[in-house]
């Protein structure tokens, strides 16, 4: 028996990771997998029913599983707490306490959906990178950190630092992966203006040496976000630092159509896997059914190829997304100006994927 803890969170996060649950207890009995499911709180449900935004119960239960499905966290409810207090504290400190150093998010343009992004289709046709980013350290976690009066006026103050250990371990799980997909890294940096982006590249190169099978080339991050736009074909794997890194898949996954669309995989050294969508909690349509699932169901997919080592499995759920939006099915995000009308609820979503499994 293979347990998953599930954190639904705030906003959408309840209603996708229903669907990604659905789909996971769907495709399971085809594989021989038994799974059970428990749930727990993080973000803003965390604070209303316990007055913080992640327990140590949750931690310590996320650590004994090893493997959690996420929704998102976060909403305007919670926004006026003071920052260390805010729901989004509950994603950093579960990151943190995890040693989730690495976050894997693929962006692929499924073929069906090459007319849904503000690109041409001739632009992102094709378009099958994964950005790789350092989750627990630079910017959002470095000190000294906070606000202060400095003569007067007001300041704010925060810290990006990086050792060549944190970088030297990242950087080779960019070149793992890359030897499992085209063979190339492209490292994304500022090393015309930061230190830090200085160390990145001396250690980069470093690692590189060890992979003589693999390309690296080195790519400065406002030149990056240009090309991404303009050829994203031409990426591979993207290896970056944490706040590079939340921007650049950001703007991966608006290429694919919608943001809806993009899952991700938190890893670390500890056996433990986070699995999550990259889009946020939606608040403004959060409980009214058109929420897109399918980056959460995707992020189930990643749960089963890298948590529970059962790659068949995640394909068939790939292939069932695939099939589904080949089928002509969108959610309100992905649909276009003529189909918005059509569009299919969240969890009507959840119930084509399972039964593009089922016609397997």
């Amino acid at each position: 028996m293979r347990r998953i803890l599930v954190l639904p969170g705030d906003g959408v996060g309840p209603e996708v990771t229903l669907e990604a649950r659905r789909v996971l207890e769907a495709v399971g009995p085809r594989h021989d997998l038994k799974l059970e499911f428990e749930e727990g709180l993080i973000g803003g449900a965390s604070i209303d029913a316990l007055g913080t935004p992640l327990s140590d119960a949750v931690v310590a239960r996320a650590r004994e599983v090893g493997c959690v499905l996420l929704g998102a966290v976060g909403g305007p409810k919670w926004d006026d707490l003071p920052v260390d207090q805010r729901a989004e504290r509950g994603l950093l400190r579960i990151r943190k306490e995890l040693g989730l150093f690495a976050n894997l998010r693929p962006a692929t343009v499924f073929p069906a959906l090459a007319g849904a992004s503000t690109l041409l289709p001739s632009v992102v046709e094709a378009t099958d990178l994964l950005v790789i980013r350092e989750l627990t350290g630079g910017i959002y976690f470095g000190t000294p950190r906070g606000r202060s009066i400095v003569e007067g006026r007001r300041e704010a103050r925060n810290t990006m630092v990086y050792d060549e250990v944190e970088i030297a371990r990242i950087a080779r799980v960019a070149f793992e992966s890359a030897r499992l997909r085209r063979q190339h890294v492209t490292h994304v940096h500022k090393a015309n203006v930061l230190e830090v982006s200085q160390l990145w590249v001396e250690v980069v190169n470093e690692i590189a040496a060890d992979y003589a099978d693999v390309e690296l080339s080195h790519q400065l991050v406002d030149s990056c976000a240009m090309l991404l736009v303009r050829e994203p074909a031409r990426f591979d794997v993207i290896l970056t630092g944490n706040l590079f890194g939340d921007i650049l898949s950001d703007e991966a996954a608006m290429i694919t159509g919608s943001l809806g669309m993009l899952p991700s995989a938190s890893l670390g050294d500890g056996g433990v896997g986070l699995y999550e969508p990259v889009h946020g909690s939606a608040p403004d349509i959060a409980g009214r059914d058109v929420a897109n699932p399918l980056a959460t169901i995707l992020s189930a997919a990643m749960l089963l190829e890298y948590s529970l080592e059962a790659p068949a499995a995640a394909e068939d759920i790939r292939r069932a997304v695939d099939r589904v939006l080949e089928n002509g099915h969108r959610t309100q995000d992905i649909a276009s100006a003529t189909d918005a009308g059509k569009a299919v609820g969240c969890a009507a979503m959840g119930e084509l994927v399972i039964e593009a499994l089922g016609s397997e």
